[in-house]
């Protein structure tokens, strides 16, 4: 029997006046929880696309890997078009095509095997499509919000090492060579084009640097060589834990500008291929970069383009405003 029947009218009223408060309490407590949670988690917005164990697996590395995103078809288009640029079919202005530094010591490279990276696909429409794939889209969005620039693009093709090591790439973090902030409105999405593993030189990250400081690079003291622009942090804790991402075709990783990573030797007998895009807030806003730790890239990067374009009032924003491009929504700062 219901003990509220037995009770006179004016505390069964009370009673269930205070039930409605306890429960109010109650809900109210669990939606500020939430909100607290919500808030918590800086690195990731919700967007929907990225479950609450992801965000969270994110928010404590600073890299999510998803399985399989990209479909093998649509890497054989890019891999087709890096062909067709490395043979001269295709030429596209403004596009920056590299060559390792110990390759382009060579005399006998020719074609896809002399070349090891090409950069700057914005300005390309149909490579320009992997920044615009919808399935790497829809999770660039849980990062930057709806407005979307790709700032930063490379197809890479890591030769195999000529015993100089110059294929290993140092540690670094990508910020370093940017010049605009927020960093955590910024995020890279790097696709495996084939099986990457250690062999052939994968990426090595280190889980957790991302909620760091930028910190200082320089170019590494190695007896081979270095490639053009290949800073790397020069004081780090060896013993810091590191991960090896093993990826297979169509893998791709996410992951925050301040990540400390780099990628291995290629010893295998085959040269090993990537794609990938950085990407960011079009609210994000340029910033200054002299007299501080990005002085040094900063200076290298506008001198080199002056001297490509015979611009001589350039400045280091200038480059990424040429070579950014919208990928989706309203184009507002960069």
């Amino acid at each position: 029997m219901n003990i509220l029947s037995k009770t006179p009218s004016f505390t069964r009223q009370v009673f269930c006046t205070i039930n409605q408060q306890i429960r109010f309490l109650s809900q109210n407590k669990t939606a500020v929880s939430n909100n607290r949670q919500q808030s918590e988690l800086r690195f990731t917005l919700p967007n929907g696309n990225l479950s609450k164990e992801q965000r969270q697996e994110y928010e404590k590395n600073g890299f999510l890997v998803i399985r399989n995103l990209v479909k093998a078809k649509t890497l054989d288009h890019f891999r087709e078009r890096f062909q067709q640029v490395c043979v001269g079919i295709v030429k596209v202005p403004g596009m920056t095509v590299m060559k390792d530094v110990a390759i382009a010591k060579s005399e006998f490279a020719d074609g896809e095997k002399a070349i090891t990276k090409i950069q700057d696909f914005t300005l390309d429409d149909e490579l320009f499509k992997y920044c615009c794939e919808p399935e790497i889209v829809k999770y660039v969005e849980n990062f930057t919000g709806p407005n979307i620039m790709a700032m930063h693009t490379m197809l890479i093709n890591k030769p195999p090492d000529p015993g100089t090591q110059s294929s290993r790439h140092p540690l670094h973090q990508d910020l370093y060579y940017f010049p605009f902030r927020p960093a955590d409105r910024i995020v890279c999405a790097w696709t495996a084009m084939e099986t990457i593993n250690r062999e052939n030189g994968c990426l090595v990250v280190i889980p957790g640097s991302h909620t760091g400081e930028l910190e200082v690079h320089e170019y590494p003291k190695w007896k081979g060589g270095v490639n053009k622009m290949y800073h790397g942090i020069q004081k780090f804790d060896p013993n810091q834990k590191m991960v090896h991402l093993h990826m297979e075709t169509g893998d791709t990783v996410f992951f925050h500008p301040l990540l400390i990573h780099g990628s291995g030797t290629n010893r295998s007998s085959r040269f090993r291929k990537a794609i990938s895009c950085h990407y960011a807030d079009s609210a994000c806003e340029y910033i200054e970069c002299k007299d501080g730790v990005q002085d040094f890239i900063s200076k290298e990067v506008t001198d080199i383009f002056r001297k490509k374009t015979g611009l001589q009032d350039a400045q280091f924003e200038d480059v990424w405003r040429i070579k950014s491009r919208l990928v989706k929504g309203e184009r507002i700062n960069l």
